[in-house]
């Protein structure tokens, strides 16, 4: 049986990434990728050890933001956009991370899906 050579993986140098971020009550979690929307790396309060209502706290959304940042600073990755999803209690506590590691954020954007008219409400409750 002949050996298949394994090829050696290519590290990017990514100039500007986009962070996408959706933090839940439950959990925090952050998908950072390239302009084309390739995802380079991703994280989440869970993934770092936290369990419980702790994935859900502003204090683990900033430790998953340290520690991707931490990467994305060997990529090369100077400029972030991000795009925040959801209501949770780690939103800001990220962006704060990102920053004071030295990623510059340029653009803040909400992309929390809203509904318009939402679903039907349930009928009316007889007694």
């Amino acid at each position: 049986m002949a050996y298949k050579k394994k090829t050696k993986k290519v590290k990017r140098q990514v100039e500007t990434a986009v962070a996408h971020i959706k933090s839940t009550f439950n959990n925090t979690m952050v998908s950072i990728t390239d302009d084309k929307g390739d995802v380079l790396l991703q994280g989440s309060a869970g993934r770092l050890g936290f369990k419980g209502t702790r994935k859900g706290t502003p204090f683990a959304a900033s430790q998953v933001g340290n520690t991707l940042a931490k990467e994305m600073l060997n990529m090369g990755v100077r400029n972030l956009e991000v795009n925040l999803q959801g209501p949770g209690s780690g939103r800001e506590s990220i962006v704060r991370a990102f920053q004071g590691s030295g990623i510059n954020v340029t653009l803040l954007r909400d992309v929390t899906p809203l509904p318009h008219n939402g679903c039907r409400a349930p009928k009316k409750r007889r007694v």
